[in-house]
């Protein structure tokens, strides 16, 4: 049973890490296909409608990579999770029936009004249909973070003699871990979608293909990028660290390193954790900033994992310990690249500026990485629960699946994979190598009815 529960939870780590890829980036492409068409919708310039044009076909496709990937985390609950689904499933099949009923029908129609409905219905429409796939897209976020947020803070349940039921709907749709966690998770999608959309930006002013186009990728990607960057630390992540401390102070102790109760603690910006000695070797730390974070003030006790019963610890605490630093630390480096690029772009010297430019365009793949990160942090730092505090995670595994069934599965994911991220890189590559101003798109785009939209003009 030890090597089913620990290849089950294998098997879940790596699909629903492998699919987070895919939602991240459409979640935030999202926001920002609707602010190039709300833009082009306001000052008629067309550059900008063939700018959303081009970026929603992206999305178009991430989306249908994250549906394809998604789909196997849900059946997962009940191969693999048969104990938790039973005791649990009263509760979270609400919130993923929710998000599929709901968010995932409202963004997929819509997905395909805004590709094909353009000529047909006018740009009136097309700017609604973009607003619905936002506003989908994330629903979809809200479901599935309520999801989570109910495994790490349970609220809405009563016990049962078979395990729990829901009594109070509205508390587990307005769960206090919810808000900062949702906060914290949508604005990690903005910066990836903001990366990502400032790196292709300078990747064509770079090769002098789509300059026009170039310049409007990376001034809206910074623009987006430096908010986005400075949320995620205040107030996104200021919260959520006060969450963690107050309902997890075990995993804030991991989190942080922090083995011994200090007061007033410092925070550890580089070490290793040793844990036969249980302290932190060749540390680099600021006196009293943890304090600080956690109160507000220099002094304040911040407990550590010796405070805690050894099996209330996470079961991996380097693990833990070092995905909550590559998160934070990407994270600070983030900020430090867009305040540089949005100060370049205020004294209009971005453009030109190739360092900057280069820098912006390497940078794409980070967030795809301190985004893994955070949610290996969360993940990681729940457990030993699934669901906190009520059933631990070697309580909900499925009894009649074998680790022979797991690890099949497990590879046939891990092929499959292969072959779709493939894929999705062949096309990605074919649609970046064609730009926004392909030729199918340059026949008869923005065809419109008279007073169904702004009247194009060129830049």
């Amino acid at each position: 049973m030890e090597d089913a529960l620990t290849i089950s939870r294998l098997q879940f780590a790596f699909t629903i890490t492998y699919h987070y890829l895919f939602p991240q980036l459409s979640m935030g492409l999202a926001l920002l296909v609707f602010i190039l068409k709300s833009i082009y919708m306001r000052n008629g310039n067309e550059t900008y409608n063939k700018a959303a044009r081009f970026w929603g076909k992206i999305f178009a496709v991430t989306f249908i990579m994250g549906v394809v990937t998604g789909i196997p985390m849900e059946f997962q609950f009940g191969t693999n999770w048969a104990a938790f689904s039973a005791f649990a499933g009263d509760i979270i099949a609400q919130t993923l029936a929710m998000e599929g009923a709901f968010a995932f029908f409202l963004e997929s129609a819509f997905v395909g009004l805004f590709l094909f409905g353009e000529r047909r219905f006018g740009q009136r429409v097309h700017w609604f249909s973009s607003l619905m796939v936002f506003l989908g897209t994330w629903a979809s976020g809200y479901f599935i973070v309520t999801t989570n947020a109910w495994m790490q803070h349970p609220v809405g349940y009563e016990r049962t003699a078979d395990g729990i039921v829901l009594n109070d709907y509205w508390a587990v749709l307005l769960n206090p871990w919810m808000f900062p966690q949702y906060m914290h998770t949508m604005g990690g999608a903005v910066v990836t979608g903001a990366f990502v959309m400032a790196g292709l930006g300078a990747y064509y002013l770079l090769s002098g293909l789509h300059e026009e186009h170039g310049r409007i990728f990376v001034k809206l990607g910074v623009v987006a990028g430096v908010i986005a960057s400075i949320w995620m630390l205040f107030p996104s992540g200021h919260l959520s660290a006060e969450q963690v401390a107050e309902h997890q102070p075990a995993t804030l102790a991991a989190m942080e390193g922090q083995f011994r109760t200090e007061d007033p603690a410092g925070i550890v910006l580089i070490g290793q954790p040793d844990m036969q000695n249980l302290r932190i070797d060749n540390p680099i730390f600021i006196p009293r900033v943890l304090s600080f974070i956690m109160y507000g003030a220099p002094e304040g006790e911040v407990r550590g994992l010796e405070a805690f019963p050894r099996d209330q610890w996470p079961d991996n605490v380097p693990l833990l310990y070092y995905s909550y630093h590559v998160m934070v630390g990407l994270g600070t480096i983030f900020i430090a690249i867009m305040v540089l690029a949005a100060f370049l772009l205020w004294r209009r010297r971005l453009y030109g500026a190739r360092w900057m430019l280069w820098v912006l365009m390497l940078a794409t793949p980070f967030p795809f990485i301190a985004n893994t990160a955070g949610w290996f942090t969360a993940e990681l730092g729940r457990q030993p629960w699934i669901a906190y505090g009520l059933m631990r995670t070697e309580d909900g595994i499925s009894p009649l699946v074998s680790s022979g069934n797991v690890l099949f599965t497990l590879i046939g994911f891990a092929g499959l994979y292969l072959i779709i991220g493939l894929l999705y890189v062949v096309l990605m590559v074919h649609e970046v190598a064609r730009g926004p101003e392909s030729e199918e798109e340059m026949l008869g785009a923005g065809e419109e009815e008279p007073g169904e939209g702004p009247e194009p003009r060129r830049a």
